[in-house]
């Protein structure tokens, strides 16, 4: 079992004294590549106009832009929420940038003002990978980060 806490508490860490959000969200993948079991693929896509754009991650090449309101990670962003997808295969108009995933978990990026930054984005292998306390603590984790990081000057 993941110890989200301490996840959270890691994150604030590494963010002391550096605010810019792109080294934030590259520590922040190195840490969920490293402590999340089971995963093939960690990390954000940011918000550009109607698009999300890859950032910072930990796994096999992805997809580079995303239309929001498009697959998962598009929908996540479009809807402002967060999307826990059992089986990626059943999910309508699913992007498939790894054919080895089958279930997803994304959560949008707001800052304190509601802004919507991007999305986190995390892939397992294994089927209906992602729980409830799952969800909780990488909710809470995404928030931290949000917080760590400072938006308002660009990412670096």
């Amino acid at each position: 079992m993941t110890d989200y806490r301490l996840l959270r508490a890691q994150i604030e860490s590494v963010c002391e004294g550096c605010r810019k959000p792109l080294p934030v969200l590259s520590n922040a993948a190195a840490l969920l590549w490293m402590t999340l079991p089971d995963i093939n693929w960690a990390g954000f896509y940011l918000l550009s106009g109607d698009s999300l754009y890859l950032g910072p991650f930990q796994g096999k090449a992805a997809c580079t832009a995303i239309p929001v309101g498009r697959g998962v990670c598009g929908t996540a962003a479009k809807e402002r929420r967060t999307m826990r997808v059992p089986d990626v295969h059943a999910f309508p108009g699913h992007i498939a940038c790894d054919s080895a995933s089958r279930s997803e978990l994304v959560i949008p990026l707001l800052t304190a003002d509601g802004r919507l930054m991007g999305v986190m984005d995390i892939d397992s292998p294994i089927p209906d990978r992602f729980d409830e306390a799952d969800r909780q603590g990488l909710e809470a984790f995404a928030a931290a980060l949000c917080e760590a990081a400072d938006w308002s000057g660009g990412l670096v």
